[in-house]
């Protein structure tokens, strides 16, 4: 079993508050979030930005897994996560994220290709822990 741990610290009202967040392992000390960082884009982070960054690293991670069970060792792969948060009558809920994929894969099929790509989406931990429509596009350059 693995434990990783962050905090979140906040001040304020929701509107005029402001909070920051720090990780276990230090990669993120005291960075600022509030709401002009969710819902204005000014400088500092968000809930969904780190949900972003966490599914595109972990998906990525995964593929790398899939395509090593295939005998396939990949030069490069990129991918880009892009969350959908939506408004409706119970508040605010992330509904889509959206993976876009670009792997550098020497000597590879698209068909095996597409097949780690897809289980990788299906598989890896957090879009297991997503309640949302998880999409990919994927290219590979050979």
């Amino acid at each position: 079993m693995i434990t990783k741990t962050a905090s979140a610290k906040w001040q304020g009202t929701i509107k005029e508050g402001k909070g920051s967040i720090s990780t276990e392992s230090n990669a993120f000390q005291d960075q600022p979030y509030g709401f002009n960082t969710r819902f204005e884009d000014k400088a500092g982070t968000n809930p969904e930005e780190l949900i972003a960054a966490a599914h595109a690293s972990c998906f990525t991670m995964a593929l790398s897994k899939e395509l090593g069970d295939r005998d396939i060792h990949p030069e490069h792969l990129e991918t880009k996560a892009s969350i959908t948060m939506e408004k409706d009558d119970s508040g605010f809920t992330i509904t889509k994220s959206h993976l876009v994929l670009e792997a550098k894969l020497p000597g590879a099929d698209e068909d095996t290709f597409n097949e780690a790509a897809e289980s990788a989406k299906k598989n890896c931990p957090i879009s297991k822990l997503l309640n949302a429509d998880i999409t990919l596009e994927s290219r590979l350059e050979n």
